[in-house]
Protein backbone atom coordinates (compact mmCIF):
# COMPACT_ATOMS: atom_id res chain seq x y z
CA UNK A 1 0.00 0.00 0.00
CA UNK A 2 1.03 3.68 -0.54
CA UNK A 3 0.67 6.72 1.29
CA UNK A 4 -1.55 8.29 -1.48
CA UNK A 5 -3.53 5.04 -1.55
CA UNK A 6 -3.98 5.94 2.33
CA UNK A 7 -5.00 9.29 1.35
CA UNK A 8 -1.83 11.77 0.79
CA UNK A 9 -0.80 12.72 -1.93
CA UNK A 10 3.22 14.09 -1.68
CA UNK A 11 3.85 14.58 -5.38
CA UNK A 12 0.58 17.12 -5.47
CA UNK A 13 2.60 18.76 -2.03
CA UNK A 14 5.70 19.31 -3.91
CA UNK A 15 3.55 20.17 -7.15
CA UNK A 16 2.31 23.30 -4.90
CA UNK A 17 5.36 24.57 -3.63
CA UNK A 18 6.79 24.85 -6.48
CA UNK A 19 3.22 26.14 -7.90
CA UNK A 20 3.03 29.18 -5.13
CA UNK A 21 6.62 29.99 -5.24
CA UNK A 22 6.19 33.75 -7.39
CA UNK A 23 3.36 34.47 -4.90
CA UNK A 24 5.49 33.90 -2.31
CA UNK A 25 8.79 35.21 -3.41
CA UNK A 26 6.92 38.81 -4.83
CA UNK A 27 6.28 39.51 -0.97
CA UNK A 28 10.32 39.47 -0.06
CA UNK A 29 12.39 42.46 0.84
CA UNK A 30 16.16 42.48 1.23
CA UNK A 31 16.16 41.82 4.62
CA UNK A 32 14.83 37.68 3.50
CA UNK A 33 17.85 35.86 3.65
CA UNK A 34 18.20 32.52 2.11
CA UNK A 35 16.92 29.70 -0.85
CA UNK A 36 12.73 29.02 -0.78
CA UNK A 37 11.91 25.92 0.22
CA UNK A 38 14.43 25.69 3.01
CA UNK A 39 13.39 24.40 6.09
CA UNK A 40 13.19 27.52 8.03
CA UNK A 41 12.42 31.45 7.21
CA UNK A 42 15.39 33.50 7.81
CA UNK A 43 15.03 37.50 8.25
CA UNK A 44 17.49 39.68 8.94
CA UNK A 45 17.20 42.10 11.90
CA UNK A 46 19.05 45.66 10.27
CA UNK A 47 15.88 46.99 10.99
CA UNK A 48 15.99 49.95 8.35
CA UNK A 49 11.80 49.79 7.67
CA UNK A 50 9.92 50.86 4.56
CA UNK A 51 6.83 51.75 6.81
CA UNK A 52 7.82 53.91 9.57
CA UNK A 53 10.90 54.80 7.56
CA UNK A 54 13.53 54.73 10.93
CA UNK A 55 15.86 52.37 12.32
CA UNK A 56 15.19 50.87 15.52
CA UNK A 57 17.37 51.88 18.65
CA UNK A 58 15.72 49.28 21.32
CA UNK A 59 13.67 47.12 19.06
CA UNK A 60 11.08 45.12 20.62
CA UNK A 61 9.42 42.25 18.92
CA UNK A 62 5.56 41.35 19.11
CA UNK A 63 4.09 38.56 17.76
CA UNK A 64 0.33 36.96 17.41
CA UNK A 65 -1.49 34.49 15.79
CA UNK A 66 -5.05 34.21 14.43
CA UNK A 67 -7.38 32.16 11.90
CA UNK A 68 -10.43 33.45 9.68
CA UNK A 69 -13.26 30.89 11.26
CA UNK A 70 -16.39 29.92 9.61
CA UNK A 71 -16.13 32.48 7.06
CA UNK A 72 -14.41 29.44 5.42
CA UNK A 73 -17.70 27.96 5.43
CA UNK A 74 -19.23 30.75 3.11
CA UNK A 75 -16.14 30.08 0.90
CA UNK A 76 -16.49 26.65 0.72
CA UNK A 77 -20.21 26.78 -0.53
CA UNK A 78 -19.52 29.90 -2.87
CA UNK A 79 -16.37 27.85 -4.07
CA UNK A 80 -14.38 30.82 -4.35
CA UNK A 81 -11.41 30.88 -2.07
CA UNK A 82 -9.13 33.43 -3.22
CA UNK A 83 -9.56 35.74 -0.64
CA UNK A 84 -10.07 34.41 2.84
CA UNK A 85 -6.30 34.02 2.49
CA UNK A 86 -6.48 38.13 2.69
CA UNK A 87 -8.95 37.48 5.80
CA UNK A 88 -6.04 35.43 7.51
CA UNK A 89 -3.34 38.42 7.06
CA UNK A 90 -5.54 41.10 8.12
CA UNK A 91 -6.64 39.36 10.98
CA UNK A 92 -3.31 39.08 12.56
CA UNK A 93 -1.85 42.33 11.09
CA UNK A 94 -4.71 44.02 12.59
CA UNK A 95 -4.03 43.10 15.79
CA UNK A 96 -0.10 43.51 15.94
CA UNK A 97 -0.31 47.52 15.10
CA UNK A 98 -2.36 47.66 17.86
CA UNK A 99 0.77 47.75 19.84
CA UNK A 100 2.28 50.08 17.50
CA UNK A 101 4.18 47.23 15.85
CA UNK A 102 5.17 47.34 12.12
CA UNK A 103 4.50 43.45 10.86
CA UNK A 104 7.65 41.96 9.88
CA UNK A 105 6.87 38.40 8.14
CA UNK A 106 4.16 36.16 8.01
CA UNK A 107 3.29 32.11 8.25
CA UNK A 108 0.26 30.38 7.63
CA UNK A 109 -0.84 26.89 8.21
CA UNK A 110 -3.44 25.20 6.36
CA UNK A 111 -4.83 22.05 7.32
CA UNK A 112 -6.78 20.35 4.29
CA UNK A 113 -8.88 16.97 3.23
CA UNK A 114 -7.64 17.04 -0.22
CA UNK A 115 -4.56 19.02 -1.16
CA UNK A 116 -5.09 20.03 -4.81
CA UNK A 117 -2.06 22.29 -6.22
CA UNK A 118 -4.89 24.34 -8.44
CA UNK A 119 -6.62 25.40 -5.30
CA UNK A 120 -4.14 25.94 -2.84
CA UNK A 121 -2.62 28.37 -5.16
CA UNK A 122 -5.60 30.48 -4.94
CA UNK A 123 -5.66 30.32 -1.03
CA UNK A 124 -2.09 31.31 -1.04
CA UNK A 125 -2.58 33.88 -3.81
CA UNK A 126 -5.23 36.13 -1.25
CA UNK A 127 -2.27 35.06 1.67
CA UNK A 128 0.17 36.92 -0.59
CA UNK A 129 -1.84 40.16 -1.70
CA UNK A 130 -2.88 40.21 2.35
CA UNK A 131 0.96 40.61 2.97
CA UNK A 132 2.21 43.00 -0.09
CA UNK A 133 -1.13 45.00 1.51
CA UNK A 134 0.80 44.83 4.90
CA UNK A 135 4.16 45.13 3.63
CA UNK A 136 5.16 42.37 4.95
CA UNK A 137 7.12 39.22 3.33
CA UNK A 138 5.47 35.81 3.52
CA UNK A 139 8.25 33.73 5.20
CA UNK A 140 7.03 30.27 5.26
CA UNK A 141 4.24 27.73 6.24
CA UNK A 142 3.00 24.20 6.66
CA UNK A 143 0.33 22.72 4.61
CA UNK A 144 -0.78 19.26 6.24
CA UNK A 145 -3.42 16.96 4.02
CA UNK A 146 -5.40 15.00 6.62
CA UNK A 147 -8.14 13.02 5.25
CA UNK A 148 -9.14 11.24 8.12
CA UNK A 149 -9.22 14.77 9.69
CA UNK A 150 -11.34 17.03 7.32
CA UNK A 151 -13.90 16.59 4.78
CA UNK A 152 -12.58 16.02 1.32
CA UNK A 153 -12.84 19.64 -0.18
CA UNK A 154 -12.57 21.58 3.15
CA UNK A 155 -9.30 23.23 5.19
CA UNK A 156 -9.05 25.22 8.03
CA UNK A 157 -6.33 27.80 8.54
CA UNK A 158 -4.18 29.52 11.11
CA UNK A 159 -1.92 32.66 10.54
CA UNK A 160 1.08 33.91 12.96
CA UNK A 161 2.02 37.63 12.33
CA UNK A 162 5.80 39.24 13.61
CA UNK A 163 6.55 42.25 13.90
CA UNK A 164 9.22 45.14 15.43
CA UNK A 165 8.33 48.22 17.66
CA UNK A 166 10.87 50.77 19.21
CA UNK A 167 10.28 50.37 23.10
CA UNK A 168 9.63 53.98 23.48
CA UNK A 169 7.09 54.14 21.36
CA UNK A 170 5.19 50.85 22.41
CA UNK A 171 1.20 51.92 22.59
CA UNK A 172 -0.40 50.05 25.18
CA UNK A 173 -2.99 52.90 26.11
CA UNK A 174 -1.40 53.56 29.61
CA UNK A 175 -1.43 57.16 28.11
CA UNK A 176 -5.16 57.66 27.44
CA UNK A 177 -6.62 60.75 29.53
CA UNK A 178 -10.09 62.14 29.46
CA UNK A 179 -10.89 64.06 26.81
CA UNK A 180 -9.36 62.33 24.45
CA UNK A 181 -10.91 61.80 21.43
CA UNK A 182 -12.19 58.44 19.55
CA UNK A 183 -11.76 57.93 15.78
CA UNK A 184 -13.55 55.18 14.10
CA UNK A 185 -11.88 53.49 10.88
CA UNK A 186 -14.93 51.92 8.38
CA UNK A 187 -14.86 47.82 7.89
CA UNK A 188 -15.24 46.67 4.85
CA UNK A 189 -18.48 44.83 6.19
CA UNK A 190 -18.38 41.45 8.83
CA UNK A 191 -14.59 40.86 8.26
CA UNK A 192 -14.08 37.68 10.38
CA UNK A 193 -16.33 37.31 13.07
CA UNK A 194 -19.71 36.52 13.65
CA UNK A 195 -20.53 33.82 11.57
CA UNK A 196 -21.72 31.38 13.39
CA UNK A 197 -24.86 33.36 13.99
CA UNK A 198 -24.82 35.43 10.11
CA UNK A 199 -25.20 31.72 8.39
CA UNK A 200 -27.89 30.84 10.58
CA UNK A 201 -29.62 33.82 10.29
CA UNK A 202 -28.73 34.74 6.32
CA UNK A 203 -29.10 30.68 5.20
CA UNK A 204 -31.26 29.31 8.15
CA UNK A 205 -33.87 31.51 9.15
CA UNK A 206 -34.08 33.65 5.95
CA UNK A 207 -33.72 30.89 3.23
CA UNK A 208 -31.28 33.14 1.37
CA UNK A 209 -29.57 31.82 -1.45
CA UNK A 210 -25.59 32.87 -2.39
CA UNK A 211 -26.71 34.38 -5.63
CA UNK A 212 -29.64 36.52 -4.10
CA UNK A 213 -29.68 40.55 -4.30
CA UNK A 214 -31.58 41.26 -0.78
CA UNK A 215 -32.18 45.23 -0.94
CA UNK A 216 -30.06 45.91 2.15
CA UNK A 217 -27.05 44.86 -0.17
CA UNK A 218 -27.37 47.21 -2.54
CA UNK A 219 -26.87 45.17 -5.71
CA UNK A 220 -24.36 42.94 -4.08
CA UNK A 221 -24.69 38.88 -3.98
CA UNK A 222 -25.42 37.37 -0.38
CA UNK A 223 -21.80 35.85 -0.93
CA UNK A 224 -20.02 39.15 -2.11
CA UNK A 225 -21.14 40.54 0.69
CA UNK A 226 -19.99 37.47 3.31
CA UNK A 227 -16.62 37.22 1.39
CA UNK A 228 -15.13 40.88 1.43
CA UNK A 229 -12.20 40.59 2.43
CA UNK A 230 -11.30 42.37 5.91
CA UNK A 231 -9.81 45.28 5.35
CA UNK A 232 -6.33 45.91 6.35
CA UNK A 233 -5.31 49.20 8.36
CA UNK A 234 -1.38 48.57 8.35
CA UNK A 235 -0.25 51.27 5.90
CA UNK A 236 -2.72 53.96 6.99
CA UNK A 237 -1.92 52.77 11.18
CA UNK A 238 1.89 53.20 10.26
CA UNK A 239 1.60 56.22 7.82
CA UNK A 240 -0.07 58.31 11.21
CA UNK A 241 2.73 56.86 13.47
CA UNK A 242 5.23 58.56 10.87
CA UNK A 243 3.89 61.27 10.60
CA UNK A 244 2.99 61.89 14.34
CA UNK A 245 6.31 60.19 16.19
CA UNK A 246 5.27 61.86 19.73
CA UNK A 247 4.55 59.18 21.55
CA UNK A 248 1.60 61.10 23.57
CA UNK A 249 -0.43 61.81 20.61
CA UNK A 250 -2.04 58.15 19.61
CA UNK A 251 -2.60 57.01 22.80
CA UNK A 252 -4.11 53.61 21.73
CA UNK A 253 -5.54 51.75 18.81
CA UNK A 254 -8.31 48.74 18.84
CA UNK A 255 -8.99 45.90 16.57
CA UNK A 256 -12.59 45.32 16.31
CA UNK A 257 -13.08 41.71 15.99
CA UNK A 258 -15.18 39.54 17.75
CA UNK A 259 -16.88 41.36 20.64
CA UNK A 260 -17.66 44.50 18.95
CA UNK A 261 -16.72 47.48 20.05
CA UNK A 262 -17.50 47.22 23.65
CA UNK A 263 -15.59 43.98 23.96
CA UNK A 264 -12.47 45.09 21.94
CA UNK A 265 -12.30 49.31 22.66
CA UNK A 266 -12.12 49.00 26.63
CA UNK A 267 -8.81 46.59 26.22
CA UNK A 268 -7.12 49.60 25.60
CA UNK A 269 -7.92 51.99 28.09
CA UNK A 270 -6.83 52.39 31.74
CA UNK A 271 -8.82 51.51 34.74
CA UNK A 272 -11.31 54.26 35.22
CA UNK A 273 -11.89 55.48 31.73
CA UNK A 274 -14.33 54.49 28.90
CA UNK A 275 -15.48 55.62 25.81
CA UNK A 276 -18.93 57.87 25.21
CA UNK A 277 -19.67 57.22 21.71
CA UNK A 278 -22.65 58.69 19.74
CA UNK A 279 -23.97 55.72 17.71
CA UNK A 280 -25.09 57.94 14.84
CA UNK A 281 -21.77 59.11 14.14
CA UNK A 282 -20.67 56.81 11.41
CA UNK A 283 -23.35 54.78 8.65
CA UNK A 284 -24.41 50.58 9.79
CA UNK A 285 -23.45 48.79 5.97
CA UNK A 286 -26.43 46.74 5.06
CA UNK A 287 -25.33 43.30 6.00
CA UNK A 288 -25.37 44.35 9.00
CA UNK A 289 -29.31 45.78 8.76
CA UNK A 290 -30.41 42.59 7.02
CA UNK A 291 -28.87 40.27 9.76
CA UNK A 292 -30.98 42.62 12.56
CA UNK A 293 -33.83 42.13 10.28
CA UNK A 294 -33.60 38.90 9.16
CA UNK A 295 -32.95 37.22 12.78
CA UNK A 296 -34.34 39.07 13.82
CA UNK A 297 -31.32 40.19 16.22
CA UNK A 298 -31.72 43.25 18.86
CA UNK A 299 -29.17 45.86 18.88
CA UNK A 300 -27.13 44.70 21.98
CA UNK A 301 -26.47 41.16 20.80
CA UNK A 302 -25.63 42.31 17.17
CA UNK A 303 -23.15 45.15 18.99
CA UNK A 304 -21.68 42.30 20.87
CA UNK A 305 -21.47 40.04 18.48
CA UNK A 306 -20.70 42.10 15.06
CA UNK A 307 -17.81 45.06 14.60
CA UNK A 308 -21.04 47.31 13.15
CA UNK A 309 -19.11 49.17 10.28
CA UNK A 310 -16.62 50.08 12.54
CA UNK A 311 -12.76 47.67 12.24
CA UNK A 312 -10.45 49.79 13.56
CA UNK A 313 -10.21 52.65 16.38
CA UNK A 314 -7.70 55.02 17.64
CA UNK A 315 -7.19 57.02 20.66
CA UNK A 316 -5.98 60.26 19.96
CA UNK A 317 -4.95 63.49 21.87
CA UNK A 318 -7.92 66.13 20.95
CA UNK A 319 -5.73 69.04 19.75
CA UNK A 320 -4.63 66.23 17.30
CA UNK A 321 -8.02 64.60 16.58
CA UNK A 322 -8.80 67.00 12.79
CA UNK A 323 -5.28 67.03 11.31
CA UNK A 324 -5.30 63.02 11.92
CA UNK A 325 -8.53 62.85 10.38
CA UNK A 326 -7.68 64.73 7.30
CA UNK A 327 -4.70 62.73 6.61
CA UNK A 328 -6.64 59.34 7.33
CA UNK A 329 -9.39 60.75 4.89
CA UNK A 330 -6.61 61.40 1.98
CA UNK A 331 -5.05 57.98 2.32
CA UNK A 332 -8.11 56.14 1.21
CA UNK A 333 -9.66 55.46 4.73
CA UNK A 334 -13.34 56.62 5.41
CA UNK A 335 -13.26 57.61 9.21
CA UNK A 336 -15.39 59.17 12.14
CA UNK A 337 -14.62 61.09 15.08
CA UNK A 338 -17.12 58.87 16.68
CA UNK A 339 -16.56 60.16 20.65
CA UNK A 340 -14.06 60.97 23.42
CA UNK A 341 -12.73 59.11 26.51
CA UNK A 342 -14.50 60.38 29.72
CA UNK A 343 -14.29 58.58 33.59
CA UNK A 344 -16.17 55.84 33.76
CA UNK A 345 -16.08 51.81 32.64
CA UNK A 346 -15.68 49.63 32.25
CA UNK A 347 -18.43 49.21 29.95
CA UNK A 348 -18.95 51.92 27.07
CA UNK A 349 -21.34 54.46 27.03
CA UNK A 350 -23.84 55.06 24.22
CA UNK A 351 -25.41 58.89 23.21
Amino acid sequence: MTYAQAGVNIDAGDEMVEGIRDMVQRTYSPRVLGPYGGFAGLFSLDFPQRLLKMNYKDPVLVGCCDGVGTKLKVAFMAGKVDTVGIDLVAMNVNDLICTGAEPLFFLDYLGVGRLDPSRMKEIIAGVSAGCLQSGCALLGGETAEMPDFYKREEFDMAGFSIGVVERRRIISGGTVQAGDVVIALASSGLHSNGYGLARRVIFDRAGLKLTDRPSELEGKTVAEAMLEPTRIYVKSAMEILKTYKRRRVVRAMAHITGGGIGGNLPRVLPEGLTARLKRASWPMPGIFRLIAKAGPVDDLEMFRVFNMGIGFVMVVAPAYANPIMRRLLDLGERAWVAGKIVKGGPDLQWS
